[in-house]
């Protein structure tokens, strides 16, 4: 009962409510931002909403180690959890980490199809992930055939894929490369503009520059509307 609940409270429901529904089973999405601005931040949260609504969660990092990864994690449970007094939060917490499986590799040496070889590994185990984030992509090392890997992974399990890169400009069309957008039903940008770091909604579906109130606060990261 207690998850249901920060799962209700989790800052995507901000999302889902900006988006009409935001990421559906099956589709990607992407998160870009200048370095510093809280990429990490967002996509550990979209984590944390998989891992609240009791389902398997793989997060991908390619340029954190394991233990940075686990803080973020434990740093936006505290924040959602304080939202709520729960008798059982240590309890509620110990559930969530028992369904998160953490992955480190080096781009240089370890491409997107390799994840998603590694992804199908897991399913072979018996793993049923239903999330998977994807951190620190670097899109002048990934080829077309990497993100139709993915794409194709997400679509025949149903999974969700969030991923997140650095990306200067603040466009749609600066997110990555042309031949990669058309793979990704949603992508947001994080902007900083007057002390606030906006997440403007640069694509979703088949609309583009949607109106957006969303943006992250100053104080824990968390997305919010107000």
């Amino acid at each position: 009962m207690a998850k249901q609940e920060l799962f209700e409270r989790s800052p995507i429901r901000a999302f889902d409510e900006a988006t009409n529904g935001g990421l559906k089973a099956g589709e990607l999405g992407l998160v870009t931002a200048k370095k510093g601005l809280g990429k990490t931040s967002v996509l550990v949260q979209f984590g944390m909403d998989t891992l609240l609504n009791g389902k398997q969660l793989v997060h991908v990092s390619f340029d954190q180690h394991s233990e940075n990864v686990i803080s973020w994690y434990d740093g936006i449970y505290n924040e959602i959890s304080k939202k709520k007094t729960i008798a059982n939060a240590a309890d509620v917490k110990d559930q969530i980490v028992r369904n998160r499986t953490i992955l480190n590799f080096n781009q240089d040496n370890f491409n997107l199809e390799k994840v998603v070889n590694t992804l199908n590994a897991l399913k072979a185990g018996g793993i049923a992930v239903a999330g998977v984030v994807i951190d620190g992509v670097n899109f002048s090392k990934v080829k077309e055939a990497d993100i139709q890997a993915v794409a194709s992974y997400a679509k025949a399990t149903k999974t969700r894929v969030w991923i997140s890169a650095t990306a200067e400009g603040d466009k749609l069309e600066d997110s990555a490369p042309k031949a990669l957008l058309e793979y990704f039903t949603a992508v947001i940008h994080l902007v900083s503009k007057s002390s606030v770091t906006q997440v403007s909604i640069l694509k979703m579906g088949k609309k583009t520059d949607l109106e957006s109130t969303l943006k992250l606060d100053s104080k824990t990261l968390l997305i919010t509307n107000i």
